[in-house]
């Protein structure tokens, strides 16, 4: 069959090029395929793309009036333009370039700025922050989640998961504090024993006495700190993360090295010497290193950086608890002279560095069982602090938005009631329920009803409008 078209192919006469013009011009002009050749009666069958032929060249024809069109309208303005303006060739001065150059300069700084605070402002806006919240929310869920599978099927990549977050999480604290001149924070005793802890990971892992020191302070101080600060593990709120990581990943990857890390005397050689810790020399270790971070953050911020800090520019946790008059540390400050306060808050917080201390060293570091009480036991703390989050800003905000549309039941209820007093009577006894629905209900339309608009409209409705009562009349009804 192929043989029989190929050789019916070859003996056909080729066309000339007047008929093969006419046979392939899909887009010829409108009325050039009525005078194709009636001799070549294998075109007519192709009804199909005369039909298409018709139809893109009259889309064209439209194109082609449309574009002539836009075509005089441009010439005609071009001609005004050269009628109206005066363009004559002027050589321009030296003080006329110069002054052309500052004045498009001036412009370019104005577009610049326009645009850096667009940016600012878009940044700020509610879309974006939605979108940094739910990227915080994915970054917290994962770490959690990529954390237990860790400790479960691979202990000794916990340090490593440490490091790499806190390569993420502390560079943006930093920058953020800068930003908000919050940076004096940067000095304070958990940032000081998180860079132990890695000088000790990655540059000593032979020193019993740092390991000893990282040990205790991270399962102190830095543990601790999530009771006493309420460290919360909400997840849409980086600045929360990054708080609840510092606190809780540090004594987390110690008590992983220390208990769950197989063959752990081959990568950290410290623990070849220390198979038991003595309580008085492990306290006696961490308080010299805590004792060199006081010394350090007294001489640098409460001595060099006193004007900032006194003038407000700059604050520290310690003006920061000074004046939180309504926290225990405030009012226990509060008590003594102020030139004796800064020597009571620093001995006051090496007193309670000892304190937290003491687990770690008499119980947590001989006892597996223990460890992992401890760590549940903080990280329920931070859970516990992260639902009553939810639960009391969530809940107030819920409730606000309710008192607000009560009012604006009751004042849209007052409103129809004044317009119309019989209405309700007239429609007492209607046997249609969806007109008395209408006359009873504020004039609301469905765009505007949001599911607890509808919600608290239904409840009005079938109480007879008891959800539109007056403040003080719901909170007697609560």
């Amino acid at each position: 069959m192929d043989g029989e078209i190929a050789e019916e192919h070859q003996s056909r006469p080729p066309l000339s090029r007047a008929e093969s013009s006419a046979g392939m011009g899909f887009f010829s002009l409108p009325f050039e395929r009525f005078s194709r050749d009636e001799a070549s009666e294998w075109a007519s069958a192709f009804t199909l793309l005369d039909t298409l032929e018709t139809y893109f060249d009259s889309r064209i024809d439209l194109l082609q009036r449309s574009l002539a069109k836009q075509t005089d309208k441009l010439k005609l303005r071009a001609e005004e333009a050269l009628r109206i303006g005066d363009f004559k060739i002027r050589t321009p001065s030296g003080d006329a370039l110069s002054k052309d150059f500052e004045r498009e300069v001036g412009k370019f700084r104005l577009k610049v700025q326009t645009r850096m605070t667009s940016l600012a402002s878009a940044w700020q806006s509610a879309k974006v922050v939605r979108t940094r919240e739910k990227m915080s929310f994915f970054y917290g869920v994962h770490s959690l989640l990529i954390s237990a599978l860790l400790f479960g099927m691979a202990p000794e990549w916990i340090h490593i998961s440490y490091t790499l977050q806190a390569l993420y999480l502390l560079p943006m604290r930093a920058y953020k504090y800068k930003k908000r001149a919050w940076h004096y924070f940067l000095f304070d005793l958990c940032y000081y024993v998180t860079i132990l802890n890695f000088i000790y990971i990655w540059l000593l892992p032979g020193s019993a006495t740092l390991f000893t020191a990282c040990y205790c302070l991270s399962h102190g101080s830095l543990a601790s700190a999530v009771i006493t600060w309420r460290n919360s593990l909400v997840f849409h709120d980086s600045d929360k993360v990054t708080s609840l990581f510092i606190h809780i990943y540090a004594p987390f990857t110690f008590t992983v090295i220390r208990h769950f890390y197989p063959n752990a005397e081959s990568r950290f050689p410290a623990l070849k010497e220390l198979p038991h810790l003595q309580p008085v020399k492990a306290l006696l270790f961490s308080g010299l290193i805590y004792v060199i971070w006081q010394l350090l953050y007294w001489k640098f911020v409460l001595i060099d950086r006193r004007k900032k800090i006194e003038s407000g520019q700059r604050t520290t946790s310690f003006s920061f608890l000074l004046n939180d008059k309504r926290g225990v540390i405030g009012r226990a400050l509060s008590k003594f002279p102020p030139q004796y306060r800064e020597a009571a808050f620093m001995g006051g917080q090496l007193v309670y560095a000892i304190l937290t201390e003491l687990p770690a060293a008499c119980l947590l570091y001989d006892s597996p069982r223990w460890s992992n009480i401890f760590l549940s036991f903080i990280f329920a703390v931070s859970v516990w602090n992260g639902g009553g989050f939810y639960i009391e800003v969530f809940g107030r905000k819920f409730e606000r938005e309710l008192e607000a549309l009560r009012k604006e039941l009751a004042e849209a209820q007052s409103r129809s009631g004044r317009s119309s007093p019989t209405s309700g009577l007239e429609h007492e006894h209607d046997e249609t329920p969806e007109i008395q629905s209408e006359m009873g209900s504020p004039r609301l339309t469905p765009r505007e009803m949001t599911p607890i608009t509808a919600t608290l409209v239904g409840a009005s409705l079938n109480s007879g409008g008891a959800a539109g009562v007056p403040n003080g009349d719901a909170k007697k009804e609560q």
